[in-house]
């Protein structure tokens, strides 16, 4: 894409981000020089650590166990 000039980059500025979102990247200049250049951003990876937590809880042996009546009438409706 040709330079744009700053005056027309801050009236269409949304349009040129739009471009800049689909892969296209825009050069923005002052006086015919280029000063900034509006690209994508990629996405950052998520990185996923297993085991972090190990040892600082433990699971009881019935924790999939029935609750208590009494506890259960809580969650009903009167």
């Amino acid at each position: 894409m040709d330079p744009v000039n700053i005056y027309d980059a801050k009236t269409r500025l949304s349009q040129l981000v739009d471009k800049a979102a689909a892969g296209e990247d825009v050069v923005v200049s002052r006086n015919g020089k280029p000063l900034v250049r509006i690209t994508r951003l990629e996405d950052r990876k998520r990185v996923i650590r297993f085991g972090v937590l190990e040892g600082r809880f433990t699971v009881p042996a019935d924790f999939d166990a029935p609750l208590p009546g009494e506890l259960l009438g809580r969650f009903e409706r009167p």
